[in-house]
Formats: C-alpha cells, sequence, structure tokens
C-alpha cells in the first residue's frame, strides 16, 4: 500500500515536471523561432549565396570561390573601400574613446552642473542617425553653412567639407564623434570610473603623487577592462559605419567615402548581385572577427583585473 502511494506521488512529479518543461518550451519558443527565421536562416541563405551568382531574377548558380576571388583579386574598390574604412576607424575611434573618457571624468567629478552636462552630452546620441547627418550637411555646407560662416566672421575661409576630396572623410570623422561622444561609451567610463576606490586615491596622495600621476597609475590601471570593452565595441561600430555615408556624401567624392558597408550595399541592392554582395559580408564578417581576437590576444599587456590581482598576492 506504502509503496503503492509513494509510486502515485513519483508519477505525479513526474508529470508536473515534463508539464513544466512543457510550458518552458512553449514560453521560449517564440525567440527560438526568431531565431531560425532572422538570425540562423539568413546566415546559412547568406553563405550559400556567398558561393553562388545570384541576381535575385534567376536561381542561383553555384559558382564556388569564384566570388571571393573576384572581390580580391579583381574588384578594383573592394580595396578602396578596406582602406578607407580602416582610415575611418584609426580616425574615429581613438579620438572618440579620449573624448568619451573626458567627459566622464568631467562628470565623475561632482562639479555644479553635473546634471545639466550629462543631458547636454547624452542629447546627440537621441538623435536618429539620418536626421543627424541632414544636420551636419548643412552645417557643413560651403556657402551657406554655419561653420564656414563662422569661420569667415574671423577671417578664415573654411574648406567645402562633404564635397572636397580631403575633408570629406574627416567631416564625417566630426560627424561621428557628435553622434558618440556622450552616448553609451560615456555612461560606461563613468560607470568604471566610479568603481575605482577611494583607498587607492589616498595612498597614492600620500605618497605624493600629482593629479597626474593619480590618472596614469591608478585611474588608468583600474579602468583598463572598461576601456578594452569600449574599444572592441567602437572598432565593430566604426567598421559598420554607413548611414552618415549614404546620406551625407553618397560614398564621394571620388569614393574618398566608399566604405565598406556602403560596397555591400551598393553591390547587393544597386546592382542586383546578391552572391557577391554575400561574400563580401562575410569577409567584412572574418575582417571583425580578425580584429577583435587580435584585441583580446593584446590586452593581456595592458588591461588589469583586480582578481588576478588578488592571485598575484
Amino acid at each position: 500500500m506504502i509503496g503503492a502511494r509513494r509510486a502515485a506521488r513519483a508519477g505525479s512529479r513526474g508529470g508536473l515536471r515534463r508539464r513544466e518543461a512543457i510550458e518552458g518550451f512553449l514560453l521560449v519558443s517564440p525567440w527560438g523561432l526568431g531565431l531560425l527565421l532572422f538570425i540562423v536562416g539568413p546566415l546559412l541563405a547568406s553563405a550559400y549565396l556567398s558561393l553562388a551568382e545570384y541576381s535575385v531574377l534567376r536561381p542561383p548558380r553555384f559558382v564556388g570561390l569564384d566570388n571571393y576571388a573576384k572581390a580580391l583579386f579583381e574588384d578594383p574598390i573592394f580595396w578602396q573601400a578596406i582602406q578607407r574604412t580602416s582610415l575611418y576607424v584609426v580616425m574615429l575611434v581613438p579620438l572618440g574613446l579620449a573624448a568619451s573618457l573626458g567627459c566622464a571624468l568631467l562628470l565623475n567629478r561632482g562639479v555644479r552642473g553635473t546634471n545639466l552636462f550629462r543631458t547636454l552630452f547624452f542629447l546627440p546620441t537621441l538623435t536618429p542617425i539620418v536626421a543627424g547627418a541632414i544636420l551636419w550637411t548643412w552645417i557643413f555646407q560651403p556657402e551657406v553653412g554655419l561653420l564656414n560662416y563662422a569661420l569667415r566672421a574671423v577671417g578664415i575661409q573654411g574648406p567645402r567639407w562633404l564635397s572636397s576630396y580631403e575633408w570629406a572623410l574627416p567631416s564625417l570623422v566630426i560627424i561621428g564623434l557628435w553622434g558618440s561622444v556622450g552616448g553609451s561609451r560615456m555612461i560606461i567610463f563613468l560607470a568604471g570610473l566610479q568603481g575605482v576606490p577611494q583607498e587607492l586615491f589616498d595612498a597614492a596622495a600620500i605618497d605624493g603623487a600629482n593629479n597626474w600621476q593619480k590618472f596614469r597609475n591608478v585611474t588608468l590601471p583600474m579602468i583598463s577592462p572598461t576601456m578594452l570593452f569600449n574599444l572592441v565595441l567602437g572598432i565593430i561600430a566604426a567598421f559598420k559605419v554607413f548611414a552618415v555615408s549614404y546620406v551625407a556624401t553618397g560614398g564621394g567624392p571620388a569614393y574618398s567615402t566608399w566604405f565598406f558597408v556602403y560596397h555591400i550595399y551598393n553591390q547587393a541592392f544597386k546592382y542586383s548581385q546578391m552572391g557577391y554582395a554575400s561574400a563580401l559580408a562575410w569577409i567584412f564578417c572574418v575582417v571583425i572577427l580578425a580584429f577583435t581576437f587580435l584585441q583580446f590576444r593584446l590586452s593581456n599587456r595592458w588591461v588589469h583585473y583586480e582578481g588576478e590581482r588578488e592571485d598575484r598576492l
């Protein structure tokens, strides 16, 4: 009798677990379907199309690695797009990190009007990219733009900015800095600064360190994981630049702002070469992964982790 009751209770517990498991699968099924339909499925489709000649109007025709060979050895714009994108990254990321860290340091000091500064710093990131690009297109307008008007007021003849081969790329860097310095990167830096123990600054002051020495020997090592995080995200975001070039310059003048993602877009939606665009997208993915892997490998030389320091002690 007792054994029968135990078996009944075990059976009811087993049925309850099965019911909970079924309910759990039902709850996560929308996410799973979204993952398959909108992420895994397109990834697999693009991987196949990168090995095929596909122009939307005709069925895909398998061509092997021809698309990759075309990109590396036949497409003259491919290397130019990589060069321009890399130059944009080199110009934008260090300046953006330094400016975001500077804004975070200012806010971390608790000066009067900190809340106002936080709002002003963060506002540009709330502006849609297209709206910001249109605004800066007017500011950079050579004849009636606000910037050249201000320069003429002090006796300086401003350049043609977005319509100049030499100044188009720096102009987009300025737009990128305006839209990213005071955003999430600054907030992440601010969180890292607020996590630095005050005792370390007190100990440095007792040793006679000035403000620069405190910043160099205390602040920077302690926020180095935060810097690595922002560096990785910053490089990925800079490599993915597209909208500002599409709206403000159209890749010109003379391909001076023809970025890699813009090149992918044109191959796919302007020339309908979906197979070749898919190959370009996979090359772009490999480039991003390589840069990210390299950053993590080199981070051991300059990133300080508190847990590792305590283990050494």
